[in-house]
């Protein structure tokens, strides 16, 4: 079944039910979703169901932090951290934390008291970052881009539809 469409397409076998060779064309995936960005507007959905690209809504926030979803056990919020800026030292008592970056690089540091943060690790796209309830820390850019990244907490930290244009912003209605 392969030897035909290897021999005039290429040398990566295709899955094909059908018994004959699909065009060059047609080694996309089934499902080839647009490869232009869309624009998704950036509110609190919670607590209705929801589905969302998450990376594309990571990327596309300009916003220190926004809810994008606040539910009753669980809150999602995308954060922009600027070059050479940080989320801000903080501590949740009842809280735990989830992160994941999107783009950029940095550190995150963590420890049991606020001037004791002995745990110190690079991170960039990709990582996740989990703190426990009742641990300081804080994630400082070090990179040349914001620093786009989301954040799950159980339960919510902040009120729903929660928007901070700027880390200013977050620190007067947080602080």
């Amino acid at each position: 079944m392969y030897s035909d469409y290897n021999s005039y397409y290429g040398s990566t076998p295709v899955y094909n039910p059908y018994g004959y060779p699909f065009p060059y064309w047609a080694k996309a995936p089934i499902y080839n979703p647009d490869p232009w960005q869309v624009y998704i507007p950036l509110r609190d959905y919670g607590p209705n169901p929801y589905v969302v690209n998450i990376h594309d809504a990571a990327l596309q926030n300009n916003n220190f932090r926004l809810a994008l979803w606040t539910g009753t056990y669980l809150q999602l919020t995308l954060m922009s951290i600027n070059v050479g800026e940080d989320i801000g030292l903080e501590m949740h008592p009842d809280v735990d934390q989830f992160l994941r970056i999107e783009q950029g690089q940095g550190i995150v540091m963590m420890g049991d008291r606020r001037n004791n943060l002995n745990f110190r690790r690079r991170v960039h796209d990709g990582y996740v970052i989990f703190v426990p309830a009742g641990k300081w820390h804080n994630l400082v850019n070090t990179g040349r881009t914001p620093l786009k990244l989301y954040s799950i907490y159980a339960p919510p930290e902040h009120p729903r539809g929660t928007v901070h244009r700027t880390k200013r912003d977050a620190e007067k209605h947080h602080g």
